[in-house]
């Protein structure tokens, strides 16, 4: 067995243990694909990160990314988080506010990061989403089907002109908008019908829920998401999933051209209160942009042997 060095987040908050806790194993060399799989089954987060020696010199690490049961070719929250966690091994404690830029190469593409440190202060870190959110496809149950599996009635669905949609930045989400915050605080999984719901393709991460009440008047929307089959119940935070709803904004918003922010909260449901920044660029009625942001918070550090 070897030492290999690990440290634990707590992503999309600036307060330990709240936000989206995140694993992230330093010293990955050396294992293969079965081994990462079973020690992100031993952490039990919703995603463990493992970082390996870069392809392109340009690049700071590769990043391998799992759930408790399968790998992801993207996710938000561990790019925040890992980005935050090697700016802050590479410059230390920091005296005066700093920024700088880690690239990390994923399996969806090489992401670049903008990070700053502050003195006494949380890291913060963003990313330009490295695929533009679009359809995906989806063999989906129908209103009744899909409103039994969450535990809610038919007419909690929707809002506006909002209905369910399926799309994806490299994961694949079903995007479910929900009447209100009383339906949104109602809703839990149902894994009789699951899959009658929302299918059996597993490339799809899960079903996020959203809707345009909020808790704080400075959000745009609020959010949870539920993925049992990716060994996730509910993820207090999903920037992968935020990533892609940019494209449901966009296909049911219709935002004029220019940049537009929507801050997303998420996870407060679990008690894992966490806020997501998601800003888009549209031009003639397109995606241009998608840029995901947020604070992460390092609680602890050690030593795996594996």
């Amino acid at each position: 067995m070897a030492a290999r060095r690990y440290a634990v987040l707590d992503v999309f908050t600036k307060t330990a243990l709240e936000g989206n806790p995140l694993a992230v194993v330093l010293d990955a060399e050396g294992l293969d694909t079965a081994r990462m799989q079973a020690i992100a089954a031993e952490f039990r987060l919703p995603e463990t990160v493992f970082i390996l020696p870069a392809v392109n010199p340009a690049s700071l690490a590769t990043l391998r990314i799992f759930t408790p049961t399968r790998e992801l070719p993207f996710a938000g929250h561990p790019t925040v988080g890992t980005a935050v966690l090697l700016a802050s091994r590479r410059f230390g404690p920091v005296s005066e506010p700093l920024d700088a830029v880690v690239v990390m190469e994923e399996q969806v593409g090489v992401v670049r990061c903008g990070v700053r440190l502050e003195p006494d202060a949380p890291g913060y870190a963003e990313f330009d989403a490295p695929v533009l959110a679009k359809p995906a496809p989806a063999s989906l149950g129908d209103r009744a089907d899909i409103a039994t599996a969450l535990g809610l009635d038919p007419w909690e669905l929707g809002f506006e002109n909002h209905a369910v949609s399926c799309f994806s930045a490299g994961s694949p989400f079903v995007f479910v908008p929900v009447a209100d915050l009383t339906a949104m605080r109602k809703a839990k999984p149902d894994g009789r019908v699951w899959n009658q719901a929302f299918g059996t393709d597993h490339s799809r991460v899960g079903a996020y829920l959203y809707t345009r009440e909020t808790l704080y008047h400075t959000s745009a929307f609020h959010a949870r998401m539920f993925a049992p089959e990716a060994g996730i119940a509910e993820d207090p935070a999903t920037g992968s999933a935020a990533a892609a709803f940019a494209g449901v904004i966009a296909r049911f918003d219709t935002p004029f051209d220019g940049v537009h922010r929507y801050p997303i909260e998420q996870g407060f449901e679990m008690g894992r209160p966490s806020m997501i920044d998601l800003e888009i660029e549209t031009r003639n009625a397109e995606l241009k942009r998608v840029r995901i942001g947020g604070p992460a918070v390092i609680i602890a550090e050690g030593t795996l042997w594996a």
